[in-house]
């Protein structure tokens, strides 16, 4: 029986030593996000410590899905009375392969809850699609190797913990003995009793429903509330959540009564044989631009936020350029990206389709045809092109673009190999200058152009030129003014060409990023982006009311004064005029407007509200004035589900030609 009580200290001295160790990643966690914290939670020791043990409870779930098979094995093998060598080299193989899986999910996730304030999910694996390039991030960022060494220190001390743990143990079960049938019975029932505590473990809780991230949420700290979930469970669930076939579709509430609320949102009535929200928009009779049509060049900075422009409070000077031009242009001091990938902002800005949460829409291997700015420019004679960093299959983006209204596409494939410095390509002021030459070519043909520039140096690993000498320390920061400088050299060199002074330009960023500390659940920097819209034509304003990337589409057109077929959620923002705005971020939905914030987790279904008072957030019950801020969001999102789901997305060329045939 000794032997059999050996065994089992064994794997439950793996099990707490495991536990020992994921701890420590928390705690890594806990000390570099420690400036997260609110006054109030710096203040309350108890609320960290309490945090801490939510942790040990969502570990100990993922401890004991590992644990249940050698457990059940050890309770059997116990029974028969076996304990010999090839068993416990079983088990320190087990432990390793499936612990190592675990270290690596939660020292990849400190990156990644750095970056994006949220625990490692499902998205991630939109990466995996790319291992060069993921790779080449990952080895570039030198921020990255806290986390790289930390997964090895604390892989390396593991092994060789659970080695010597099974050579011990091994030795107090040595030697054969015999084990009566009455004993035999006693272990049996021992050992079920464990395996039954091990499905509990599993279970995590006594309540109906099994233990769900909700469960982490316990205070008004936002970090504290996601300290205590386990990184690998986070992944797992979101997994599992990912695989329902419910969750395949976006459920928020009756499609039809979605549409209905967003046809009187967006004041469309819709075509019955085109789609519930089309409209036809038709052009001034007296529009002088129709004889000559500017160009269009829209310039998406990789997460450049808000929080980054001395407009918007910043205190230290990194967008010297941009908060120049913001005074010179038709800007917008409450715009927001769509979601928090590039891909959400592309779809978004080109096409007027709101981000789906996680999804990227523009992979796979059936691309949808859309109606967007590209291809109602097509239409009206623009020749257009598209300019990226990296590889043009990087986010399906070749096949996409060039199915949906691109003329060209520009990428990694067609620069210089020596102008390659990372994962991601080449820099933002190769790819400018790379472009000024080929609009050149394109305006010497009379013919007007749109062309999109996506840039990309503000995301890691983040490589500073040599020629380049930033005012500040810190790699994000000189990044962005490298950024803000590259933008301000295109435009120097722009405004030498002749077709400058007849073209519009629209900046924005196409995702923000965190700037400073969260101050809630979804750091409002990761979405607060600008836009400005720049010609030597226009009128500069500064427009107050609330836009996101949904609206470019229709605005740029009605500056250019076409005839068009709209279908899709944008409006016109110098002649509409929207109540609030919507936007998500992988699996949170927001709603806001001037006073009032609501956030929703669609994976947990809990809802967070906040009340504007002078610029702070400051948590207030959930109450029937954050009604219309829950029915506007879920109704956009609701029907662009539903368009998406019935093929609804029609190019509106197609439409044209059915409606002449």
């Amino acid at each position: 029986m000794k032997r059999f009580l050996n065994l089992i200290l064994y794997i439950l001295a793996v099990h707490v030593s495991a536990l020992i160790i994921t701890g420590l990643f928390r705690l890594v966690l806990f000390i570099s996000s420690y400036h997260q914290l609110t006054p109030e939670a710096m203040s309350d020791k108890a609320l960290a410590l309490l945090a801490f043990i939510h942790g040990i409870w969502f570990d100990n779930v993922i401890g004991c899905y590992i644990l249940l098979l050698p457990l059940t094995i050890a309770v059997v093998c116990g029974v028969c009375n076996y304990y010999g060598k090839a068993l416990f080299r079983f088990f320190t193989i087990f432990f390793s392969t499936f612990y190592g899986v675990v270290y690596l999910i939660s020292a990849s996730d400190m990156p990644y809850f750095a970056y994006f304030f949220k625990h490692i999910n499902s998205s991630i694996f939109e990466w995996f699609g790319y291992a060069g390039t993921t790779a080449g991030m990952i080895l570039g960022e030198s921020a990255y190797y806290l986390s790289i060494g930390l997964y090895f220190l604390f892989m390396v001390i593991f092994v060789f913990w659970i080695v010597f743990l099974a050579r011990y143990f091994r030795k107090r079960c040595a030697g054969f003995t015999l084990f009566p049938f009455w004993k035999r019975g006693v272990a049996f029932v021992f050992g079920a009793c464990l395996i039954g505590l091990c499905v509990f473990g599993i279970r995590g809780r006594t309540g109906y429903n099994p233990i769900k991230v909700s469960a982490a949420y316990f205070c008004q700290d936002a970090f504290l509330n996601q300290l205590g979930v386990s990184p690998t469970f986070n992944l797992l669930t979101s997994v599992m959540d990912d695989m329902r076939p419910e969750n395949k579709y976006l459920h928020l509430m009756d499609e039809q009564e979605a549409i209905s609320k967003a046809q009187a949102f967006l004041n469309r009535p819709g075509e019955a044989d085109i789609s519930p929200l089309a409209v036809h928009r038709y052009a001034s009779k007296t529009d002088s631009m129709q004889h000559r049509r500017p160009n269009v060049v829209l310039i998406m900075m990789e997460s450049m936020s808000c929080g980054f422009m001395k407009h918007f409070g910043q205190s230290e000077s990194l967008t010297p350029f941009l908060d120049s031009l913001y005074t010179r242009s038709l800007s917008f001091r409450n715009f927001y990206s769509a979601g928090i990938h590039t891909n959400h902002g592309l779809y978004a800005t080109l096409y007027s389709f709101p981000a789906m949460m996680k999804r990227n829409l523009m992979k796979g291997s059936v691309i949808p045809r859309y109606s967007g700015l590209p291809t109602v420019l097509k239409e009206n004679g623009y020749h257009n092109l598209f300019f990226m960093t990296h590889e043009g299959q990087y986010d399906n983006m070749n096949a996409f673009f060039r199915t949906n209204g691109f003329d060209e596409v520009f990428s990694q494939e067609d620069y210089p190999a020596d102008k390659v410095v990372n994962s991601f390509g080449v820099q933002d002021d190769f790819l400018y200058d790379y472009a000024i030459p080929v609009l050149n070519r394109r305006a010497a043909t009379g013919q007007p152009f749109f062309a999109t520039l996506l840039s990309i140096s503000n995301h890691p690993p983040y490589v500073i030129p040599p020629y380049f000498h930033p005012k500040t320390s810190e790699p994000e920061t000189q990044i962005v003014e490298y950024a803000d400088w590259a933008l301000r050299k295109f435009f120097t060199e722009a405004r030498k060409q002749p077709w400058f002074d007849n073209t519009i330009f629209v900046l924005e960023g196409d995702h923000g990023k965190l700037v400073g500390d969260a101050e809630c659940e979804l750091p409002q920097s990761y979405n607060h982006i600008p836009l400005m819209i720049y010609s030597s034509q226009i009128t500069p304003e500064e427009i107050n009311s609330f836009g996101g990337q949904v609206d470019i589409q229709p605005t740029v057109l009605g500056m250019l004064n076409i005839d068009y077929l709209q279908n899709n959620f944008g409006v016109d923002l110098l002649r509409e005029e929207r109540p609030c705005m919507f936007y998500t971020a992988d699996n949170m939905i927001v709603g806001r407007n001037d006073s009032l914030l609501f956030l929703y987790n669609y994976e947990t279904q809990q809802e967070f509200t906040y009340r504007t008072d002078n610029g702070k957030l400051v948590t207030v019950p959930m109450d029937d004035g954050f009604l219309p801020l829950k029915e506007y969001s879920f109704s956009m999102l609701q029907s662009a589900e539903y368009l998406v789901k019935h093929g609804k997305t029609v190019n509106s060329l197609e439409v044209t030609q059915k409606q002449i045939q």
